[in-house]
């Protein structure tokens, strides 16, 4: 059984499946799809996405705003604490820093005060972080190690740095996810990152709808899809699929305390 640890089911085109969340999930049976995580990346939207997805148990969620969300509201730490606690959300985010579009030093420093805000919110409750990283790989590291992000603990989503970040993030705690980028054909740094993780600090995930796995690369991405993810992990790690459900299941309950 796979657990998708990272996707947008609000974002998913779900017309094949009658716009239906549980009409989705029955069909997907056969893919193992045993639970899926689904990130907020703006205040505005995380209503309706907590509505979708309220009632089916085999769905979590989170609540954060992505480091590119420039024009929505900026909640406060406490903002995200009451929200959190109210809904039952298993992790703050997605948050972090983003500056491979970043126009404006403005920006960065929304970016990193957001950044701030929220891994202040997951320690008030003891809740992990989701992190987004690109383009800011020092940045990144050095306001988790000033804001003692590993208090909280969580997760580097869709990993695309080199061994030296990952390192130093499983340094502080956090663990490592994989998404289908490690299955292209010209992602050999994150595929050999993909190799050197320790067994327990991986995690899987689909990132949906963006960035299918091969071989649906091109096509909408669906959560039932991180079966994909997993079996490139199985061949780059040498170890049987099963192995790598069974692992990517264990980390991410007890990230999450599933």
């Amino acid at each position: 059984m796979f657990i998708d640890s990272h996707c947008h089911l609000d974002r998913v085109d779900l017309r094949p499946y009658s716009n239906n969340v549980g009409d989705y999930l029955e069909a997907v049976k056969a893919d193992s799809l045993d639970h899926l995580l689904c990130v907020s990346i703006n205040w505005e939207d995380y209503p309706a996405m907590q509505k979708l997805v309220s009632g089916y148990p085999q769905i979590s969620l989170s609540v954060g705003v992505h480091p590119n969300e420039m024009d929505g509201y900026d909640p406060s730490s406490k903002e995200l604490v009451e929200i959190a606690l109210k809904d039952q959300v298993v992790a703050i985010g997605e948050t972090g820093l983003d500056y491979f579009r970043v126009e404006k030093e403005q920006e960065v420093t929304v970016q990193q005060q957001r950044f701030r805000q929220h891994i202040e919110a997951a320690k008030k409750i003891n809740k992990p972080i989701i992190i987004h990283t690109r383009n800011a790989q020092d940045d990144t590291i050095r306001i988790m190690q000033e804001e003692n992000a590993g208090e909280a603990g969580g997760v580097l989503h869709c990993f695309t740095e080199d061994w030296s970040m990952a390192k130093k993030a499983l340094d502080l705690g956090f663990y490592i996810s994989f998404s289908g980028i490690v299955t292209f054909k010209n992602a050999k740094q994150v595929q050999e990152v993909a190799k050197k993780v320790p067994n327990d600090r991986f995690l899987i995930e689909t990132d949906s709808p963006y960035l299918a796995p091969v071989p649906m690369r091109g096509k909408p991405n669906y959560p039932n899809y991180v079966k994909f993810v997993a079996e490139k992990l199985a061949e780059l790690r040498g170890i049987p699929l099963a192995k790598i459900a069974e692992l990517s299941s264990k980390n991410y309950e007890t990230l999450f305390n599933r």
